[in-house]
Formats: structure tokens, sequence, C-alpha cells
């Protein structure tokens, strides 16, 4: 009985301890402040996130990289190094299995932003990579609570591209953007097309159109790539193609050179016995030749190519130098007639018959009239030589055949032993100053023949020059049409 009642004081002493204690423990588990969901998610994604493994639980299974490209400017094209720079949005989204909640015990968080140092992100570079662009840092990726980490960022781009400026102005350059794994193959990492290849080929949403590029279209092309011996990669191109602007350059290039060549063809016009048109050519070549320095900076230079502007520039300086030439030839054709021969019979024939009427010259009965009064005079001429040289040496005079051939009235005149050395002294003068007109006006007649000669080949040159520059020049302008509306 005594021991029964020294235990219940013991009992109710402990019972009494017992309570407190919980009492104690119960007053430490108050709740205080509670956390942020934001953060105790973040906490609880990375806290046994490791970043340097594939994010898979069965290494078997192969990471899926949806990827998208949309240009947003053409910054410049630079044909010497074959190098384009534009500046690109660039997309990517994947499923990472070691980032998914559930979002009733977070609050209802369906997605978060997270640090890209921290999480695993594909080893996905651009092959044609020249240079590292000055593209912002975006330091964060969007990550949805059933694993789908979304990373967006825009990229400078400075790619190697083979430009083919054969058709400048109205070149199209086609500049491939591939993307790939630089490490894993295509069995741990496979890409494929974020959107429809439709619609990513003809969006412009985005893109700044106001620069001398346009762009037309963005092709988009799925392939595995392997070397020998290796293991095949996943590949995924981007066709970019531009289109050049070619208004600037019709204006300043190909108008000034149009015009220059428009006053070597009016130069034409001028007489060709007059020594203007030479300096006036001379001239117009000189102009051309500061117009070509001056452009040669403009026009772009490749190591394996030349524009056909650069043909055509090099093709009008060759015709000016040759309506130069042409022009030289003619003047030293009509000039300095004294010491040039007669006309050969088959260049009269040639050119003053049968080239008038091919050429339909208006005044080429003159030309025929002209040449049968310089064969009469040349007959004349003969003529009159001959009967000079007989009298000379037959020691006759004309008074004397008057005198033989019958009786006339004649004026009171000398003796003839008083007249006959003057009387031969005077006509001896005056048939050499007749010989001395004749042979004038034959000379002025070669003169003539020479200077018809010379307007008949001038006529035909300046045809056959405007056959040559006309079809030079439409040819030039269908092909730069056929490209442009190509």
């Amino acid at each position: 009985m005594a021991g029964a009642a020294l235990r219940a004081p013991f009992t109710l002493l402990l019972l009494t301890a017992v309570l407190q204690n919980e009492a104690t423990l119960a007053g430490s588990r108050t709740p205080g402040p509670s956390k942020p969901a934001l953060l105790r998610l973040s906490d609880y994604l990375l806290a046994h996130y490791e970043k340097g493994v594939r994010p898979v639980r069965d290494w078997r299974t192969t990471t899926n990289v949806a990827i998208d490209v949309m240009v947003y400017a053409i910054l410049s094209v630079d044909e010497k190094n074959q190098v384009l720079t534009t500046y690109i949005w660039y997309r990517q989204h994947w499923i990472d299995e070691f980032l998914q909640w559930d979002p009733a015990h977070f609050d209802n968080v369906t997605h978060i932003s997270l640090p890209t140092e921290s999480i695993w992100v594909p080893d996905i570079l651009i092959n044609e990579f020249v240079d590292v662009g000055k593209s912002p840092d975006i330091p964060y990726v969007y990550v949805h609570h059933y694993g789908e980490v979304r990373n967006l960022k825009p990229i400078q781009v400075m790619t190697a591209c083979s430009l083919d400026i054969y058709n400048f102005p109205f070149d199209v350059q086609n500049c491939s953007l591939t993307f790939t794994s630089w490490l894993h193959n295509i069995r741990d990492l496979n890409l494929s097309l974020w959107r429809q290849p439709e619609l990513v080929k003809f969006d412009k949403s985005v893109f700044m159109n106001q620069g001398e590029w346009e762009l037309l279209y963005v092709l988009s092309h799925f392939q595995e790539f392997s070397v020998e011996g290796s293991d095949s990669y996943a590949e995924m191109k981007f066709y970019v193609v531009i289109r050049r602007r070619p208004l600037f350059y019709a204006v300043s290039l190909l108008l000034p050179s149009s015009f220059l060549m428009v006053m070597d063809i009016v130069g034409f016009y001028l007489p060709p016995n007059s020594g203007e048109r030479v300096s006036f050519k001379i001239t117009l070549l000189l102009g051309y030749s500061v117009f070509l320095i001056i452009v040669s900076d403009t026009l772009p230079a490749t190591a394996i190519g030349t524009p056909l502007i650069g043909i055509y520039f090099v093709v009008c300086m060759a015709l000016l130098v040759i309506s130069l030439t042409e022009t030289i030839l003619i003047v030293c054709l009509v000039h300095k007639q004294d010491l040039q021969p007669h006309v050969p019979d088959w260049v009269k024939h040639l050119l003053l018959e049968r080239a008038t009427v091919l050429l339909c010259i208006r005044d080429r009965n003159q030309f025929s009239h002209s040449r049968a009064q310089s064969s009469d005079i040349s007959r004349h001429v003969e003529n009159n030589g001959s009967t000079a040289k007989l009298n000379h040496y037959s020691g006759e005079d004309p008074r004397e055949c008057e005198v033989a051939a019958g009786p006339r009235p004649m004026p009171a005149f000398p003796t003839e032993a008083e007249g006959s050395p003057l009387m031969h002294s005077i006509l001896r003068e005056i048939t050499t100053i007749r010989q001395f007109l004749e042979k004038q006006e034959e000379f002025h007649d070669v003169a003539r023949e020479w200077l018809q000669v010379g307007y008949v080949l001038d006529v035909l040159l300046f045809r056959a020059y405007l056959v040559a520059v006309l079809a030079y020049s439409v040819t030039l302008g269908t092909l730069w049409s056929v490209w442009q509306h190509a």
C-alpha cells in the first residue's frame, strides 16, 4: 500500500514533464513566414542537379532538340572575304527529365526561369562560323513543369558563304546556316524543326526590310552527316536567300556609262574632215577613264570571278577606243590629199557604188557625177599635156597654124622676126599657168574623191559601230532583266 502511494506522485511528476516537453516541441513547430514558391521550386530543382550529364534517366533515350531561326537583319555582305553577317533570332527547346515537378506542390507554378549556366544545354553550333559576333548574353532559360526547356536568344552570325557576284547588281545570294552538335552523335542528340518548313520559308515578320538586301525566303533541310570511320551527326540547314536592290547601282553606275556611250555615238555626226571630232572623242575617253577610277571602289572584288558589270565597263572602254581609232583613220584619209594618188577603181566600185546603195545614201548620184567629171578632167589634162608637148617640140605656135589654115583678118602686130621670141615666151608662160591650174584642179578632184570615200567609209563604220553597241546593250539588258525577275 505504501509502494503504491509512492508511485502515484512519481507518475504525476513524469506526466507533467512529458506534457511540458510536448508543449515545447509544439512551440518550436509553430509556422513562421513561409518561403516563396519560386525559390522553393528553384531549390528543389537544382539541389541535386548535375549539369554535366545529359538529362535522361535511361541512357538509351535520345534527346531531341527542336530549333527555329528567324532572320532579323542582313548587316553586311563582304564579297572580298566571302563573309555574310546576319542578325537572327534563334530558338530551341528540349525535354529535361530532371527538371519536372508537380505544380500542386508549389502553388500551381507551371514554369520557371533558371540560369543557363546551372543546367545542361546542348552544344549546338553553326558550322559556318568564322568569327564571334557581338551577340547579347541571355542568362536565363524557361523551364515548364513537364520538363520542356526553352532557350530563346538573338545571335549576330558571321558566317562563311560562297558569294556569286557575276550578276552584280542583280545578284541573288544563297548562304547556309548549319546547326549541329559538335560532340553528341545522332543516337544521343537529334535535331528537328520547331515549326513547319512552309512557315519558316516565308516568315518575314521580324525582318528589317530597309537595307541594301532583301530577304526572299529561308529554306530548311535536315540531313545526317558522317565522316568515314566516325559516327553520324544530325544537321539542320537553313538556307538564307537574299537579293540585292539594284536601283542605287543602276543610277550611279549604269546611267553615267550609258550617257557617255550615247555622246560617243552623237560625236559621229561631226564632219569627218574636221579635227574637232578627234578632240571630242579623246575627251570622252578621258572622262570615261576618270569615271572607272571613281567607281572602282564600288564594284565588288573577289579572287574567283569578275562581275558582268565590270566586263561591261571594259567593253565600253574598248568601244570608245575603237571609235577613236576609226575617227583617226577617217581624218587621215581625208587630209593631206596632195600626197595621195587617185582612188583605186576597186575602192570606187565598192564604196562609191555598192556601199552607197547598201547604206541608202541619198546623194550617191552626186558621187557618180563627181567621179565621171573627175575622169573627164583627167583625160582632158592628159590630152592638153600631150598637145603642149607636141607644140613645144615642133616649134610651131598657134598663130602659124591659123595662118596655114587660111586668111583671117588680123590686127596689126609686129613682124614675125620682131615678135616671134616675145610671143613664144608669152605662150610658154600661158601654157605653164594653164597646166598648173589644171594640175591644181586634178589635185582638188582627187581630194574630193578621197573625201567622198572617207564620208562613205565613215557612214559604214558608224552604222557597224552602232549595231555592235545596240546588240551589246540589248544582250546585257535582257540578261539583267531575266536575273532581276527570276
